[in-house]
């Protein structure tokens, strides 16, 4: 019975101080509205950056190119467009990275025969492609004419080619009043040709390229590859299904191809990534960027939230304080804690994840979407906004508690003493060596940033970054109290009252000015950082590819040029010198950290005869002339000393269409950043890349300016256009791109503009946390004016230090980073600066304007 008396009393008891909880927290969100209407206010902005980051990531991941060319065919057999590297790390197993490829990966022509043996096909089709230009300069490519069924192309008037002399043409190339039998003007390669028109054909509103049709002879001859298929089109036979399909390929076919290439049936939505290449490897791409930007938004949003919670809470503790005094358990205060912080995070998140979804959209649509569109499924911004509350109210609470410990878990008498006076101002010694602790990993990543290079640099400079401020937070009140010392004696000289007032209460509070200086330390932090590092390479580089240059012409046109234009070229009167310049790229397998790597470099093929007049890579040892035939190679000087090769020793590269080769290292040169970390003959390239034609041709004249014989050389070549060189036709890549400014937009706007919410939130909860300060100013005799200047007076020294400690955070790692990567020292526009810094003023001002309007007005008798 004792037993049973004991349990209803400890349930009684419970249930009194679950109700006892549930009071206190309802009056204190009453009471305090004001403080916990920032806490609201940051706690949605979060959970909206969450979701919306979430929302983004989700739709990406399921994104596919989209099916135009092979929207008839059934299947698509197609060579696998990935390469791979398997190594052992250190005391591991042994691990495989992987690389998508730039360039179209062939298949042997015999599996077209293969193809078509299997069961359920009834058809199999070759399908190559060739760039050509129509006529005055317009951009199309040359398919053969059993291919168009694979789009599918219907005849709209005439018939088939039947000779090497006959095509047939779009409908979107071919004017309305189109005679069958006129002529066409058609440049492949080499001078151009007339071709009788036989026929005009229709693929109704899919988009894609305008094609030209050829007989399958005369197209395999201009594709010059003849031992090779771009891909092989697949109709099934009637009933067929798609999966059935799959495997009867499946079993006919090899797994890889003489080459030692993989074979791959694509069906379905995955017939597009035999159209666009790359666009899977641009996803990849676009997924790590975008990961590592949402790991920076979960660190930047936690430490927020962490900091207003803690902030709120340390406002109230001399409240909490006289409640242990009078009685209150440490359960019912842990509870009553508690329950207030999940209301308003609850409330907050449901604002936050309806809003993740339309700031995610929006974010969605700044991305490229061409040719990857982004899916968006019904339940996506659902659990978006799901997972944005999870990890918002899941953190909230946790948060709250712990900074409610120090209150909760004292004696009522010593909670009597701690209610008269205030906590102490200093962090305590966890927090303190914690702070320290991160401080030295900071400074010692950033050494390590600057004794590596690539990827390995980037990663330890965000990483320096990442533990420098945190660190900040961490130690912020000595960080505080040692601005003060700093700032506190010109305010006491030029303030007058209300600079000493200002003096004396930063002096007091150095934990208050800690809180209040973090946010703007972490947005100044990472907006410098996101803006600088790009801005440092981007920098280095146009000054390498200025100092390179050489060429004052440059010839250009929209689908390329072909190999013979830069010969002609080079015999027009006035020509110094000319070189084509071939786009491509290799993937390189290394060791990074023990870990196998897989990374691609965007190459340039020259010719080297040609190259001293019109390129100066700025050579540090060995001979340009002898970049000639299939087996050599320059490297950058960066690249060769990571590498540990010189002139004479091997080089291991994948090309751009997967192909293993060997390459003697003939040159090392400096300006890598501008040229690129190798540079290759232009013949080793020819045969490995989808299309063997000159992106530019640089041209080197001998006296003056010799652009109109240029011009007349490459009349014959229609879209060809002449014009004075820069230093962007020899870039290795272009100085920024529609994805580029997509991702500062997102990177720096979205995330930069919640720091400074944050800003305004946290500053705005001090403020309202000092308003019995201002009362008592008042009553002591201050005036409302010298009050109000005194807090815009603390606000300047909060800003001035975040600015001060926040520039320092950054110009720790991308210091380091820039003397790796680019052997200089960051650069950022003193533009973008003087932004940030008017930004983060204006943030600093409205976080204390609006609560501190009233300058502690009181009522006088």
């Amino acid at each position: 019975m004792s037993t049973r008396i004991r349990k209803a009393e400890t349930v009684r008891a419970r249930s009194g101080g679950r109700r006892a909880s549930a009071f206190l927290a309802r009056r204190s969100l009453t009471a305090h509205r004001r403080a916990w209407a920032a806490v609201f206010a940051a706690t949605a902005a979060a959970a909206a950056l969450i979701g919306a980051f979430a929302l983004v990531l989700g739709s990406l991941l399921p994104a596919r190119p989209p099916v135009e060319r092979y929207a008839g065919a059934d299947a698509v057999v197609a060579a696998d467009q990935k390469v791979s590297y398997t190594a052992k790390p250190w005391g591991s197993e042994p691990k495989t990275a992987t690389a998508y490829l730039q360039e179209r990966a062939r298949l042997d022509r015999s599996v077209v025969a293969k193809a078509a043996a299997a069961d359920g096909v009834a058809k199999a089709v070759a399908d190559d492609s060739v760039p050509l230009t129509v006529g005055g300069g317009t951009g199309a490519v040359g398919r053969s004419w059993p291919s168009a069924a694979l789009t599918p192309y219907e005849l709209s008037s005439g018939r088939a080619p039947r000779t090497a002399e006959e095509v047939v043409v779009d409908r979107a190339l071919a004017p309305a009043a189109t005679k069958m039998g006129s002529t066409v003007k058609l440049r492949v390669d080499g001078a151009a040709r007339p071709y009788t028109i036989s026929g005009v054909a229709d693929a109704g509103s899919r988009g894609g390229a305008p094609a030209v049709f050829f007989t399958e002879a005369r197209l395999t001859a201009l594709a010059g590859h003849p031992g090779t298929v771009d891909a092989v089109g697949i109709v099934a036979r009637d009933g067929v299904s798609p999966g059935a399909l799959r495997d009867s390929l499946g079993d006919a076919l090899p797994d890889r191809t003489d080459t030692g290439r993989g074979i791959r049936v694509l069906t379905g939505s995955a017939r597009g990534e035999a159209e666009q290449l790359d666009a899977l490897g641009g996803r990849g791409d676009l997924l790590a960027l975008l990961g590592s930007i949402t790991g920076t938004v979960l660190m930047v949003a936690l430490l927020v939230l962490s900091t207003t919670v803690s902030q709120a809470v340390h406002q109230r503790s001399g409240e909490l304080a006289l409640l242990r005094a009078v009685g209150a358990t440490p359960r019912q205060l842990r509870s009553a804690v508690g329950r207030e912080v999940s209301r308003v995070a609850g409330a907050a998140v449901v604002l936050g994840g309806a809003g993740a979804v339309p700031l995610g959209l929006l974010m969605r649509s700044l991305l490229t979407t061409d040719p990857l569109p982004l899916p968006v499924p019904l339940w996506l911004p659902l659990a978006a906004a799901v997972a944005a509350a999870v990890v918002v109210a899941g953190s909230a609470r946790p948060v709250s508690l712990l900074a409610a410990r120090s209150i909760t878990g004292m004696r009522p008498a010593a909670a009597l003493s701690a209610a008269r006076a205030p906590e102490p101002d200093e962090p305590g010694r966890l927090r303190t060596g914690a702070g320290m602790l991160l401080a030295v990993a900071g400074v010692g990543s950033a050494g390590a940033a600057m004794a590596q290079g690539g990827q390995a640099a980037a990663v330890a400079a965000s990483g320096a970054a990442t533990s420098l401020v945190i660190a900040v937070a961490l130690l912020g009140p000595w960080i505080a109290q040692a601005a003060t010392r700093v700032l506190g004696a010109p305010l006491r000289r030029t303030g007058g009252v209300s600079g000493f007032l200002a003096a004396k209460s930063a002096a007091a509070h150095h934990r208050r000015l800690g809180v209040a200086i973090t946010p703007i330390v972490l947005v100044v932090a990472f907006v410098c950082v996101q803006l600088t590092a790009g801005a440092t390479l981007e920098r280095a580089a146009d000054r390498q590819a200025a100092a390179a240059l050489r060429a004052d012409l440059v010839v250009t046109a929209p689908a390329g040029l072909p190999g013979d234009a830069a010969a002609a070229v080079r015999k027009a009167p006035g020509v110094a010198a000319a070189t084509g310049v071939l786009r491509s790229s290799v993937v390189l397998a290394h060791r990074e950290m023990g870990d196998p790597k897989l990374d691609r470099y965007p190459v340039l093929g020259v010719t080297a005869g040609e190259l001293s007049g019109t390129v100066d890579p700025g050579v540090t040892s060995g001979d340009l002339a002898a970049l000639t035939g299939r087996s050599t190679v320059a490297v950058g000087k960066d690249r060769a000393d990571e590498l540990g090769v010189g002139v004479g020793d091997r080089v291991r590269l994948r090309l751009g269409d997967g192909s293993t080769t060997g390459l003697r290292v003939v040159a090392v040169y400096e300006r890598a950043l501008g040229l690129g970390e190798f540079m290759l003959p232009r013949e080793a390239l020819t045969e490995h890349v989808s299309a063997a034609r000159d992106a530019r041709i640089l041209v080197r004249s001998e006296a003056g300016p010799a652009a109109a014989s240029v011009r007349r050389a490459v009349a014959p070549y229609a879209g060809a256009q002449v014009r004075a060189a820069t230093a962007d036709d020899i870039r290795i890549t272009r100085a920024s791109s529609e994805e580029d400014d997509a991702l500062i937009v997102i990177g720096v706007g979205v995330i930069g503009g919640f720091a400074l919410l944050a800003v305004v939130s946290t500053l705005t909860l001090i403020t309202v946390g000092r308003r019995r300060e201002f009362r008592l100013l008042r009553l002591v005799g201050a005036g409302r004016r010298q009050v109000t200047r005194m807090l815009f007076l603390e606000t300047g020294l909060v800003a001035v230090t975040g600015l001060t400690i926040g520039m320092a955070v950054a110009a720790i790692p991308l210091t380091a980073f820039a003397v790796s990567a680019a052997g200089t020292v960051p650069y950022m526009e003193p533009v973008r600066y003087g932004v940030l810094a008017g930004a983060v003023l204006v943030a600093a001002v409205a976080g204390v304007a609006i609560p501190g309007a009233s300058g502690g007005r009181v009522r006088r008798r």
